[in-house]
């Protein structure tokens, strides 16, 4: 797992410390190869910084600024069966080397209707990455988080988002769940945090149908 995120919420929701000698904002700036840290159970980790959240600025004046995460990868992609990229909630120079390094786009939207607001930009910025930079990128699903099946509004967002995606959304939602917002405090994912638990089984869902798509 690749944390690209300048929040570093993935780092340290792994345990991992967002101050580590060496994570992607190094990497990013050609100072060192991907520093890849084992977790468990098979899963490494790339981790983020703080820092990182001004490497755009830093790259400004960088020729081909945005092939930066695909170059990086490049090499190590035989050596994982997934490389999963965590990306920033913005529309920023990592997420076009997100988008630029990737073969599949899963998109997460909150079962609400100001989330929906930024889907039309973020699918202009996608077409433009297919046409451009990257024409193996496609979308493998649109992701339907915070979810509660007794809330109309909800309801109403899950059906939006069926008519403007139709048949690429995951048919799991995400429902809300105290799991989920408590395992990273723990530095926990979810199915060690609380394996039966309702985020656990809904994730379970969300890989078993990726899994599905990409066979």
């Amino acid at each position: 797992m690749i944390d690209l995120d300048g929040q570093a919420n993935l780092t340290e929701s792994l345990g991992f410390s967002a101050e580590l000698p060496q994570t992607i904002y190094g990497a990013m700036k050609g100072e060192y190869d991907l520093p890849i840290y084992e977790h468990k159970d098979g899963l490494s980790v790339v981790p983020s910084c703080l820092d990182l959240s001004a490497v755009e600025t830093e790259l400004i004046n960088e020729a081909g600024r945005e092939l930066i995460l695909a170059h990086l990868i490049k090499g190590q992609k035989e050596k994982f069966d997934y490389i999963l990229i965590d990306c920033p909630p913005s529309l920023s120079l990592l997420t076009l080397n997100a988008l630029t390094a990737s073969d599949r786009l899963i998109i997460p939207v909150q079962a609400q209707f100001l989330a929906m607001r930024g889907m039309a930009k973020l699918m202009q910025v996608v077409h433009k990455v297919q046409q451009r930079l990257n024409s193996d990128l496609s979308i493998a699903g649109v992701l339907i988080t915070q979810y509660d099946g007794r809330k109309n509004l909800n309801k109403s967002v899950s059906e939006l988002v069926q008519e403007t995606f139709q048949g690429k959304v995951f048919s799991t939602h995400v429902r809300n769940s105290i799991a989920l917002a408590e395992a990273p405090t723990q530095g926990q994912d979810i199915f060690h945090y609380a394996p039966k638990s309702a985020g656990a089984e809904d994730y379970e869902g969300v890989c078993n149908e990726l899994l599905t798509e990409i066979k």
